[in-house]
């Protein structure tokens, strides 16, 4: 049967991770998804551990996986978006662990050219270190997790805790909850596949993390009319610790601002090439 969702998940070499994720996946209140791992160039280690994953379990995963030359993020996700099965796709990476709603509120909130953007809440070592150190259940998600990460913040880490209290009712969200227009984050957005193929997905010119690839996107996105929202108390994800890399990219800048004074909606170097 086809599935209603695609859960794209970038990837490369950490199937430690990788692992926990599916295992979060496996515990989420709405399972109609297949999962598409795109893959930057993992080693054949980790691909022959994917592929035992893919043996065992309950859900579909396809694995999309080219030639390790260097950070190409989105080059592997387009191949990824082509590949998917799924009508709608959530895009997630992979050191971002998903709270068992998480599927399911992407899939409520979405609409036809609109973009369902998420937040992550930051887990420093504590946090990160109770939530891979054992099988996931929905119970490690409670008030352990919550200790865990109150213990980060009292120790200096911005964790962005608040973000883990999950708001559905929809007249507690109508007084206390305004949902605003902002920019995409890679790691914690949704949208209609027809979407994201209207700007001829991303710029695989990007080639350098942490700037300037999402928010090209966006930038794009926004200029053929589909605009971004994001949705507090929802979408829960929790990003595992690691150390920070430099973000400060000068060619990925420049691309950025090249697209935006050309107004670039339809990226000639996406999906399709003239």
């Amino acid at each position: 049967m086809k599935p209603d969702i695609s859960i794209i998940i970038g990837f490369y070499n950490k199937i430690d991770l990788l692992e926990k994720i599916l295992e979060a996946l496996r515990l989420q209140r709405l399972q109609n998804f297949e999962v598409v791992i795109a893959d930057d160039g993992s080693n054949e280690e980790v691909v022959e551990r994917i592929q035992a994953l893919q043996a065992v379990s309950p859900f579909p995963i396809q694995h999309v996986w080219h030639e390790d030359k260097g950070w190409r993020k989105n080059r592997i996700l387009n191949k990824a978006v082509v590949t998917a099965q799924g009508d709608y796709l959530i895009f997630i990476d992979g050191d971002c662990i998903p709270d068992p709603h998480f599927v399911e509120d992407h899939y409520t909130e979405r609409k036809k050219r609109t973009v369902v953007s998420g937040r992550r809440i930051l887990m420093g070592s504590r946090a990160t270190a109770y939530l891979l150190s054992c099988p996931l259940t929905k119970q490690r998600f409670g008030c352990g997790l919550f200790l865990a990460l109150l213990s980060d913040t009292l120790h200096g880490y911005k964790t962005r805790m608040e973000h883990m209290i999950r708001i559905r009712s929809g007249w507690i969200r109508r007084l206390f909850i305004k949902d605003y227009e902002r920019f995409i984050l890679g790691c914690n957005f949704s949208m209609y596949k027809e979407d994201l193929l209207a700007v001829n997905g991303f710029d695989e010119r990007f080639e350098h993390p942490g700037y300037g690839e999402d928010i090209d996107l966006w930038n794009r996105l926004t200029r053929a009319g589909i605009r971004s929202f994001s949705r507090k108390g929802l979408l829960i994800q929790y990003h595992c610790w690691h150390p920070r890399f430099d973000t400060n990219y000068a060619p990925n800048k420049q691309l950025l601002e090249e697209n935006t004074q050309q107004n670039v909606t339809f990226t000639p170097f996406g999906i399709v090439r003239a």
